[in-house]
């Protein structure tokens, strides 16, 4: 029998639109993960260039028992005229692992997000039954949706995961703390690639617990 990777029990893998547009949404995602108690992973670890890229992104959707899925970039590109489909392609990869991988991978639990409720129906009807929350663009909305969909992994007799309010104060405060942070580690918070946002995040809640 194939064993579950290290750490998949915590990894959430998110899958979004990574421009800066949606930057606030996906750094509000990042914490949010941390301070619940998971691990957040993604695509932009995809940085190894001896890796096709898409073997690496299948591979980390193979390493996470959760996935976070936001289905709201679908307007054309200003520049091509055509969609981008790379978050509709991830959502089936990971939907695809879940189907037909190894036993601990037919317990992997996604969350699809969307801008609007009930929008998806009109471009992609085949995923209805899946949880699918609407954010309206909102940081505190999304960190409310992602907390409320993580904190049911948790009995609540043993672990009280604080409420959305509570996580969004918090990351308000972690990102007034950013930049004392990138001083000591000598790096620019303007210009954080993922892995050091998240190191970032994660060494600001280890510094600061509730």
């Amino acid at each position: 029998m194939v064993k579950a990777p290290a750490n998949f029990e915590r990894n959430v893998f998110i899958n979004c639109p990574f421009d800066e547009p949606y930057e606030p949404l996906f750094n509000a995602i990042v914490f949010a993960v941390h301070e619940i108690g998971f691990r957040p992973r993604c695509a932009l670890e995809a940085s190894n260039a001896g890796q096709f890229r898409l073997s690496k992104i299948m591979d980390i959707i193979s390493d996470c028992k959760y996935s976070i899925h936001d289905l709201s970039r679908t307007e054309l590109d200003r520049a091509t005229r055509l969609p981008r489909f790379n978050m509709p392609l991830e959502l089936g990869l990971d939907l695809g692992c879940r189907r037909f991988g190894s036993a601990f991978q037919k317990g992997k639990i996604s969350l699809v997000l969307d801008v609007e409720a009930h929008r998806y129906e009109t471009f992609i009807s085949d995923i209805k039954g899946q949880d699918i929350f609407a954010h309206e663009g909102i940081v505190k909305k999304v960190i409310e949706v992602v907390r409320d969909w993580l904190g049911n992994e948790f009995d609540l007799r043993v672990v009280i995961i604080p409420d959305g309010e509570k996580i969004h104060q918090r990351y308000l405060e972690f990102r007034k703390g950013l930049p004392l942070i990138c001083a000591k580690l000598k790096w620019n918070p303007d210009k954080l690639p993922f892995p050091y946002f998240s190191f970032a995040v994660a060494t600001w809640i280890s510094e600061n617990p509730i």
